[in-house]
């Protein structure tokens, strides 16, 4: 899910790369050293930077945010695991190959015979052998006389074998609420030039981006607002410009779901009794 903390943490990231446009190692658009960070300075770091030619850029919520929650919660696959096992079929036998997934990450092993599914689930004390062993017992019950030796397994002649699938987990997330809340990149700088170079850099870059990329995987629409100028003459001589942006983000709820091996049709007459039920 996404928190107004990750918002303000994937801004002040990309305000970062805005500042110092060759990485954070090489000069930024001031020549000078910039802190880019989440949340509202301490005066006191004001006060310490400031004098030194430092300039800060504090990225922070304004206001209250704003339920902007319009849609039906759907979800999303975000990542499948890559399955590290596998069946082939050649003829009338069927071999279970590949290595047992390490750390181990669920699996199951499907054997489409004359519309019909057989569906091992593997564990994680398994071997490709006890796998071979656990899928022919289960087909035997239809097809009496299979038998399997090792990772390979051996079919009778009249079961006739449609498909071998593979399957793991994936993770899928799901929006169940969505936030409209102001964000406020504010400007520290020591003198004016320096406060022109830097929120020039920010508004210019953000000007050309519509949506930001959440930790959840979910996009954040970003849209300007308005921005505010303000020159304190004190001790430290802060010269300021507050930028307001909107950012839309998603509450996610994620979930881990097994992939779908097979599909099971039933046939039903009006009246609902079953007439045929086909596995595909």
């Amino acid at each position: 899910m996404a928190d107004i903390e990750d918002v303000l943490d994937v801004v002040a990231a990309q305000v970062t790369g805005f500042v110092y446009p060759a990485g954070t190692g090489a000069a930024s658009v001031t020549g000078k050293d910039v802190n880019v960070f989440p949340g509202w300075p301490l005066p006191e770091q004001i006060d310490k930077d400031m004098p030194s030619g430092i300039a800060d850029v504090s990225v922070y919520p304004y206001g209250v945010a704003k339920n902007t929650t319009r849609y039906q919660p759907r979800s999303h696959v975000m990542s499948v695991v890559t399955p590290t096992l596998t069946l082939t079929a050649a003829g009338s036998t069927i071999t279970v190959g590949g290595a047992m997934p390490a750390p181990f990450t669920a699996h199951n092993m499907a054997v489409l015979i004359a519309n019909k599914a057989f569906i091992y689930p593997v564990q994680a004390s398994d071997t490709l052998t006890s796998i071979a062993t656990g899928l022919a017992a289960l087909i035997a019950v239809a097809y009496p006389g299979t038998e399997s030796v090792g990772p390979v397994i051996t079919l009778v002649s009249d079961a006739r074998i449609q498909a071998t699938r593979v399957g793991t987990t994936g993770v899928t997330a799901a929006e169940w609420e969505r936030q409209d809340q102001t964000i406020m990149i504010t400007v520290w700088a020591p003198d004016p030039a320096t406060r022109k170079q830097i929120s020039s850099a920010i508004k210019v870059a953000l000007s050309q981006i519509a949506f930001l990329t959440m930790p959840d995987g979910f996009g954040a629409r970003i849209r300007y607002r308005r921005d505010m100028l303000s020159d304190q003459s004190e001790k430290s001589r802060v010269y300021r410009r507050d930028l307001y942006y909107d950012v839309e983000y998603a509450t996610t709820v994620e979930d881990t779901t097994a992939t779908v091996v097979t599909l099971r049709t039933d046939f039903q007459t009006p009246q609902g009794a079953e007439i045929r039920t086909i596995d595909s």
